[in-house]
């Protein structure tokens, strides 16, 4: 019965809906944050089903505010209802302080929404986990983990998603702590070239970053051409 029940723990303290929920994100497709020393980077692949998809239609990365984006594994759906309620959260924060949000406390709300769907009737879990990659004002650049169970901490480079375990090992091998955003963005992707099934190009990643050189401290997601650019430079 505990298959069926959200809120019923099984005989192995186990609550299955939210373990089939993290199952579902670790089936979707890889994205990774890395936190260089002057900058954020996150990267995700992007498959397309069918050659007939506008593929500028299906967005991995997307931006939260200004200065701070996500990327996901799992069900984009749910991602897209995520992304309104964050989006909503930034402006409801900016119209009580006169302030931005700061990475952590948007993140903080995210995993309480995601925790609060693990307990409630007449819902379900959201099959999606989140990177949150962007700048903070006192720490700079900032990436957290959002898990559909509703934890979240801070990393200085995670994954999600299918290839995530493969994608972990190849970042502890290569992350230090004096990283450049230039380094970090190749690392981005070699680390998803590791793990890629075919051939790796610009129409099948998505990158966002935010630089410390950057005035505005925007984070922004890489045009195709951009990619390219970097694809040929670690080749």
């Amino acid at each position: 019965m505990s298959d069926y029940s959200l809120t019923t723990f099984d005989q192995s303290g186990v609550l299955t809906q939210v373990k089939y929920a993290l199952t579902a994100v670790q089936n979707g497709e890889t994205c990774l944050g890395i936190r260089a020393k002057n900058g954020i980077v996150i990267a995700s692949e992007k498959k397309i089903g069918s050659i007939l998809i506008e593929e500028s239609s299906i967005r991995k990365i997307d931006n939260i505010a200004p200065y701070m984006g996500a990327a996901y594994s799992g069900i984009g759906a749910d991602f897209a209802s995520v992304m309104r309620k964050a989006r909503k959260d930034v402006q409801t924060y900016h119209g009580r302080y006169m302030d931005r949000i700061n990475p952590f406390m948007l993140c903080k709300q995210t995993a309480e929404l995601f925790q609060e769907y693990t307990q409630s009737g007449g819902v379900r879990p959201f099959g999606v986990g989140m990177i949150v990659g962007g700048w903070d004002e006192e720490q700079g650049g900032q990436i957290f983990q959002v898990e559909a169970s509703g934890t979240y901490y801070c990393w200085k480079a995670t994954a999600l998603g299918k290839g995530a375990t493969t994608a972990k090992n190849f970042l502890e091998k290569r992350y230090s702590d004096d990283l450049d955003i230039e380094d970090a963005i190749h690392t981005a992707i070699l680390t998803l070239k590791d793990s890629f099934e075919g051939e790796l190009t610009e129409k099948n990643i998505e990158l966002g970053i935010v630089r410390e050189s950057d005035p505005k401290k925007e984070f922004k997601v890489l045009s195709q051409q951009e990619i390219r650019d970097y694809l040929r430079e670690v080749e």
